[in-house]
């Protein structure tokens, strides 16, 4: 599953959730910030100030967006919203290779 496609995911994480549910979105953005990290030098320093800024107050309130009744749809959007930047959901892992 990318990191996009989580509101079709639907099932038993979404809604209000248990503490596995914050540490899967969480993982997810963390993700991101480490996908912006290796396309550093292609983004202006403002533009890497703002996205990281984004994510730091995102994952400040990762444990209350987890919470919500909406979960599942309010933290893929945002996640869509950084893969427009990232472009994370595009990148293949290398273990995933043959």
């Amino acid at each position: 599953m990318t990191t996009v496609e989580i509101s079709t995911a639907g099932g038993p994480f979404c809604g209000p959730a248990c503490q596995c549910l914050a540490d899967f979105f969480r993982e997810e953005f963390i993700k991101h910030h480490r996908c912006l990290e290796r396309q550093r030098e292609f983004y202006s320093d403002h533009a890497i100030a703002q996205a990281e800024e984004a994510l730091t107050r995102i994952l400040g309130q990762v444990e209350q967006l987890s919470q919500r009744e909406d979960a599942c749809e309010v933290v893929s959007e945002l996640l869509r919203k950084f893969d427009l930047v990232t472009n994370l959901s595009a990148w293949t892992e290398p273990k995933a290779l043959h």
